[in-house]
């Protein structure tokens, strides 16, 4: 079901919400999506109540000066395509559904935006990473093991925390993930990040279980799933700990997966597979640093680099 922010006043929520409800129907969001959605309605339905309109009364003019408005604001291309197509799709429904007349962002085109290349670490500083948990506590156990399946199988974040056990066949050392869209993909567990991960199960995660009966993988300190945030102010305090200065993101050890793969010869296409990419295009950013780093391997060792 979507989660719903019952009880909290806003403009334009009783049609927000009934348009959430049918994409949940329709397409099955997930609540990740869902909240995205929802945070995309409400600032511009906030933006036009002072102006005197509601979301099913905007029109293309009042777009434009929305659009205009977060460009004074200084936010960035990429948050306001992705609002656009928020919106987009919002009064697409609307008109389908005959509540409005005139879908107000026709012929509203979205900012261009280059498409920035991924910051990827080393393989010398992904070790590091995986270093800085300390084994002998129960937490940092957990840490390290997370680390080596998020950079071993490439997983997002949202897929690592959200593991069960029965999402694991340690004889074939795969694990069955499930990705955006709902779509599963099976993933080879790797050597390193498998023996963890025996090792884990053995001694390390019934320390942290509060219910023996949970099949979470990595239980919080209180036994329960982990939060997405949660275990991405662990992975940063941990690159601290590693000397770690470039900036870091949630996908930053998805990032290095890829980019080591294709750096050691591996098919785009299997990269794409393992990531759970609908679109090769997607994978293909990560031959453009792949690339990157030929080039500047070429120039500091070649004699006419």
């Amino acid at each position: 079901m979507p989660s719903r922010s019952a009880g909290v006043e806003y403009p334009g929520r009783a049609v927000i919400e009934a348009y959430l409800q049918e994409l949940w129907l329709e397409k099955g969001l997930s609540s990740n999506s869902q909240a995205a959605y929802r945070r995309d309605l409400k600032t511009f339905a906030a933006w036009l109540a002072p102006r005197g309109r509601d979301l099913l009364a905007a029109e293309r003019g009042d777009l434009l000066a929305y659009l205009n408005y977060r460009l004074r604001q200084r936010l960035s291309a990429a948050s306001t395509a992705r609002m656009l197509s928020c919106l987009r799709g919002f009064y697409r429904f609307q008109l389908r559904e005959e509540r409005i007349e005139v879908d107000p962002t026709l012929q509203v085109d979205s900012p261009k935006q280059g498409r920035p290349l991924p910051k990827v670490l080393t393989e010398e500083e992904v070790e590091r990473l995986l270093e800085a948990p300390d084994p002998q506590d129960p937490i940092g156990f957990r840490d390290r093991v997370m680390l080596e399946l998020l950079y071993a199988c490439g997983l997002r974040v949202s897929e690592l925390v959200g593991l069960q056990l029965p999402e694991l066949n340690l004889r074939q050392g795969l694990v069955r993930v499930t990705g955006k869209g709902g779509k599963e993909r099976l993933v080879p567990l790797g050597e390193e990040a498998h023996g963890w991960l025996m090792h884990y199960l053995r001694q390390g995660r019934a320390l942290l279980l509060g219910d023996p009966a949970s099949e979470v993988l990595f239980p919080s300190q209180r036994g329960a799933q982990m939060t997405r945030q949660t275990f991405w102010y662990r992975i940063k305090h941990y690159a601290q700990l590693a000397g770690i200065t470039k900036p870091l993101s949630p996908h930053t050890l998805r990032h290095a997966f890829a980019t080591h793969l294709l750096n050691h010869g591996a098919d785009l296409r299997v990269v794409q597979l393992l990531l759970g990419h609908s679109d090769l295009s997607t994978t293909q950013i990560y031959t453009h640093i792949a690339q990157q780093r030929l080039q500047s391997l070429h120039q500091a060792h070649h004699p006419r680099g």
